[in-house]
Formats: structure tokens, sequence, C-alpha cells
């Protein structure tokens, strides 16, 4: 049946409410049997990832990282450190020395989320590209061995969804082997993992085509002043697609028991675009 703009609509609406039972896929620890050992209300989030969770600065608005909008669904005590850069992946993140300050800062109560693959595939560039069940994981494996030798909990996500539809309006995966290479890293290694890849991709075929179209980069001729020509970007996110996506990451973080109550906040609130801002360039 086609998507009209009343089913998109609401679809959209439903969205934070849809996501309540969304996908989470946690793999445990053996400390995790019993109790588990909780961090305190305060301490560091940091996030190691590409473009789709980077801060932005003015000149590249509306244009969104879901890391931007994080913040928003925590406690004002737990800080936000994005360290996610543009272009990156866990290769090319890790060889450019941009794990090191996190490194450097994180300690006890910390977590460090990790989010590669969209540029890890790009495999015709020998300094990004990796191939999923081996260098991806030997490079992830590093961000959960630095993190854990410091005392803080690495965190694995999948990464987020493109926005590719069939000619049936089904949404399809676009990140081939790669997610399924990080699940399994993650039940090897005991690290929770926070399956955004498949949270995301049952959202968008909930929403249909039309539905998405405000959740990543499309814009009209004259929309935006950085964009006075109209884009149409399905990778990167508006917005409100990054409040959707950073809920679906606040969602993986309350379910995973690594943050206590309270932490994690507004899930199923309306979250205004009017609360992203960009910083000066």
């Amino acid at each position: 049946m086609p998507v009209t703009r009343r089913h998109a609509a609401a679809a959209l609406a439903a969205l934070p409410l849809a996501l309540t039972g969304a996908h989470t896929a946690l793999a445990h620890g053996p400390e995790r049997s019993g109790q588990p050992e909780r961090p305190g209300r305060g301490g560091t989030v940091y996030i190691a990832g590409d473009s789709t969770a980077a801060p932005k600065t003015a000149d590249a608005a509306p244009e969104t990282g879901w890391g931007m909008a994080l913040p928003l669904f925590l406690h004002r005590a737990r800080t936000v450190a994005n360290h996610a850069v543009n272009g990156r992946s866990s290769k090319s993140f890790h060889d450019e020395g941009r794990l090191t300050p996190i490194l450097e800062a994180i300690g006890p109560g910390d977590l460090l989320l990790v989010q590669f693959g969209h540029n890890d595939e790009k495999t015709d560039d020998p300094t990004r590209g990796t191939h999923p069940h081996t260098t991806y994981r030997q490079y992830l494996r590093r961000y959960l061995d630095g993190a854990r030798a410091r005392g803080a909990r690495p965190v694995l996500l999948t990464p987020v969804e493109r926005r590719r539809f069939d000619a049936d309006g089904h949404a399809r995966p676009t990140h081939g082997e790669y997610p399924e290479a990080m699940r399994a890293l993650a039940a090897a290694e005991n690290v929770p993992l926070i399956d955004i890849q498949a949270t995301s991709l049952a959202a968008w075929n909930r929403l249909g085509p039309d539905g998405t179209l405000r959740i990543f980069l499309h814009l009209a001729p004259g929309e935006h002043p950085n964009h006075p020509d109209g884009k149409q970007d399905n990778t990167h996110f508006r917005p409100h697609g990054a409040i959707e996506v950073a809920r679906m990451v606040a969602r993986g973080l309350k379910e995973s028991r690594l943050l206590p109550p309270g932490t994690v906040r507004r899930l199923d609130d309306t979250v205004p675009e009017s609360a992203i801002t960009w910083p000066a360039g």
C-alpha cells in the first residue's frame, strides 16, 4: 500500500513509543550474573565514532550527530564527552591517535560508547577500510582493552542504519557483515552491545520512505541558508533524527543496567528540535 503523508505523520508521532519495545541486544560478562556493579550518578560517557555521532558546528547545521542529542536523555550530572569525528573508521580513528586522549581521561565509573562501521566498509581506502571478521574486530578490541585497563566500561554500538528502501517500501540493511561481526565480538569479549543497527532498521521500516525524510538530512531548496540548493543525504541526520537515534542509545543504556536508576530520563517525552544548538565553527 502506498505510503501517504498521513501514514508517515502517524508513524513519526508514534516513534518515541514504538522504540519502547525496540530490540537491544546485550552481551553480559560473568560479573553480570548477579546484581550488577553500578557506577555513581556522576561520571562521563565518552563517545568514539564517526559522523553519524559527531558534534557539528554552525556552518554544518542543520546536520546533527546523535551524540549532540544524547545529553538530553541523561541526568545533568552525567557528562557526555563526544570525541566522534566525521569520516573516521575504527582503524583511522585509532591510527590518528584519537583514542589516546580518551584513554588518558577515562576511568572508573565512566563508559566508552564505540560505534563504527560506515567508513570501515570503504575497503578501497587503505587508511579506513577494515574487514568485518578480522581487522574490524581487531581494532574494536583495542577500544575495549583500553577502557577496561583503566577501570571503565566499554559498550559496543552497531552502526545506525542509512535510509534505503526497496521498491516495496521496505527498509533495507546497508552494513553487510559488520553488525554481525560486532555482535560476535561483544559475545566473545563479554561486553555490552546496544544493537542500534537492528533498532534503527526496524524504526525506519515503520516510518517508511516518506516518514524517514524528517529523520535524515533532506532539505528543500531555500529551506536552510547553509544548503541553498537543498540537500538529499540518506546517512546523516536532521535534529529530529539525531534526537530519535540518541533516544535509542539512551534506552539501550538503561536496559543494559550500566547506569543507575534516574540517570536516563525523558525516554517517552517529545523533545523539541530547538534543544539542539550548534557552536560557531
